[in-house]
């Protein structure tokens, strides 16, 4: 089992190289222009492709420190974003200063998929895996 949780840090890596190209995709490709909060969780999530995978290569397992850091701030960020999406927070709360507004949905895959949820579920999936990796080399 310990072996299999060895995988875990390349399962993180391509969640964060899904992420990082999913976005922009999204921005460049599809002309979905990034609000105020995207461009902050971009902050967090696009670091972490490199960390995690120059760590992998290096055999360093001081990656999963930088990635718990930078990934954790990234969720708490996406979390935000999407209680301002559902209403839970009240838009006047939004950080967005002009173009984009931060508290609209403007894309939502089968009705309910929107971009702050899948940085969530990326964001989620990362320190999950990170945490399995770092349980299974310390065994």
């Amino acid at each position: 089992m310990s072996k299999l949780l060895g995988y875990a840090g390349y399962a993180a890596f391509g969640v964060a190289l899904i992420a990082m190209l999913g976005s922009l995709v999204l921005s460049e490709i599809f002309s979905f222009p990034p609000c105020d909060l995207c461009w902050y969780q971009r902050v967090f999530m696009y670091p972490l492709a490199f960390v995690i995978g120059i760590g992998i290569m290096r055999r360093d397992v001081d990656w999963t420190i930088t990635t718990l850091v930078l990934a954790g701030i990234g969720w708490l960020i996406a979390l935000y974003h999407l209680l301002l999406q559902w209403g839970v927070i009240p838009s006047t709360l939004a950080p967005c200063t002009g173009g984009v507004s931060c508290s609209e949905q403007e894309l939502a895959l089968l009705g309910f998929i929107t971009i702050p949820l899948m940085s969530l579920a990326a964001f989620t999936t990362i320190l999950v895996l990170t945490v399995l990796y770092r349980k299974g080399i310390t065994k």
